[in-house]
């Protein structure tokens, strides 16, 4: 096609300040690219606020506008865009879905070891913030505090670079980690996980009894949707008469954080593509998206139950595509989130990030965090375990607790 594997992603900055930034995409096309470039996007802790796309199911044309921060990577955004585009590997969508199968392996999983003196409100989540900015994800963490006061942070992670098991990317970490931790950090070590590792991350079918599984259902409001919905609803309709070839998807719904990743990754667990789709936020601050579809065969949707089953987890996805909940344990309260898993094993980006960054504003201590992931329901949830710190509940306080996180996560 004569295009460079530099061209297939292009970022442009805004004219003026203020302006989003646009990023153009132009590659080979493969079932769920879309989900794979939202995910990035929202890794990177951008918004998109319009967005077009169209492929004729060889080779595909990607525009987002997206809303960055002054300290965007651009340059290594646009690096980590260009891997998830097929033509990173070749320009023959084929031969890219054998070579992705030949060279997938799963990443080493190092673990991040240190003992603080103490643990001032909002460190948890400086350090969360420090490994986002290096890439490194974080897998698990065990977070416990001894008799004496004194806390342990475990930290499971993987690096995006894949360069931690040298001693020069130690060594940076390990920098970065004491610019923050001067004051009170005890000791720090990295190492490639073993044992620890699995016995943290061993699956459980079920979280304790005392966790209501409200939180995890699966079953939306009966009934038609308003003709004039509320401001937090979302109303989800599929046409088979504007399009010849295809089935229209039409969503209107409040913006949120990661808005067409949900979208996107519900779209590519029901293995439809998406052949031609526009993103807006119209008049009235809604976000309007219409998305011409098709099954992985190529043939429209037709099956009524097919249908309703699409528009019900749409519907459910956008409406609460993160859980959360304050819940007593005992004497103690605990603060549990969860989020989906996407059927190829990936989590939501960002979400403890997000969690530490609220509790930082309340002005919350931590005592312990776990996080696992559990199937509910015939799903598997990542679910993060907080154990807030006694001292700082109040009763009255438990829905602010809530509040206040659920609007960092959804970026309201």
């Amino acid at each position: 096609m004569g295009i460079l594997y530099e061209d297939s992603v292009v970022i442009t900055s805004g004219e003026k300040q203020g302006d989003p930034h646009v990023i153009t995409v132009n590659c080979p096309d493969k079932t769920g690219l879309g989900c794979d470039l939202c995910r990035i996007i929202l890794l990177f802790g951008l918004s998109i606020s319009r967005g077009d796309f169209s492929t004729d199911g060889k080779w595909c044309y990607i525009v987002f506008w997206v809303v960055g921060k002054p300290t965007t990577r651009w340059p290594l955004l646009k690096k980590r865009l260009l891997e998830v585009c097929p033509s990173h590997f070749s320009t023959s969508g084929i031969r890219f879905y054998q070579q992705e199968k030949e060279i997938q392996k799963p990443p080493d999983v190092f673990l991040l070891k240190f003992w603080c003196s103490s643990h001032p409100k909002g460190l948890l989540h400086d350090v969360t913030e420090v490994l986002c900015e290096l890439e490194l994800t974080i897998r698990r963490v065990k977070v416990s505090t001894a008799p004496d006061g004194k806390m342990m942070d475990l930290f499971f992670i993987t690096d995006t670079r894949e360069l931690l098991h040298t001693r020069k990317r130690q060594e940076e970490t390990m920098h970065h980690l004491k610019k923050i931790l001067s004051d009170v950090l005890m000791s720090c070590e990295i190492e490639l996980a073993g044992p620890e590792f699995t016995a943290c991350s061993q699956r459980s079918p079920y979280l304790p009894s005392s966790i209501s599984e409200e939180l995890f259902s699966l079953e939306l409001p009966n009934g038609p949707p308003n003709k004039h919905p509320p401001s937090n609803s979302v109303v989800v309709g599929v046409d088979n008469a504007i399009s010849r070839s295809h089935t229209v998807v039409q969503l209107l719904c409040r913006d949120h954080k990661g808005l067409m990743y949900d979208i996107m990754r519900t779209l590519k667990d029901y293995n439809i593509q998406v052949s031609y789709g526009r993103f807006h936020i119209n008049s009235k601050g809604k976000c309007d998206i219409e998305l011409f579809t098709m099954q992985s065969d190529g043939s429209k949707i037709v099956d009524p139950y097919k249908q309703n089953a699409l528009c019900s987890r749409l519907r459910m996805e956008l409406t609460r595509p993160l859980r959360a909940a304050v819940v007593s344990r005992g004497p103690d309260t605990e603060l549990l989130v969860a989020n989906p898993v996407e059927l190829s094993g990936r989590g939501r980006p960002l979400v403890f990030h997000d969690i530490t960054l609220a509790l930082k504003h309340l002005n919350m201590s931590i005592f312990s965090v776990e996080i696992g992931r559990h199937m509910i329901q015939g799903r598997e949830w990542e679910v993060y375990r907080i154990l807030l710190d006694e001292g700082d509940i109040v009763w009255v306080q438990q829905n602010k607790i809530e509040e206040g996180v659920r609007n960092i996560l959804m970026g309201w």
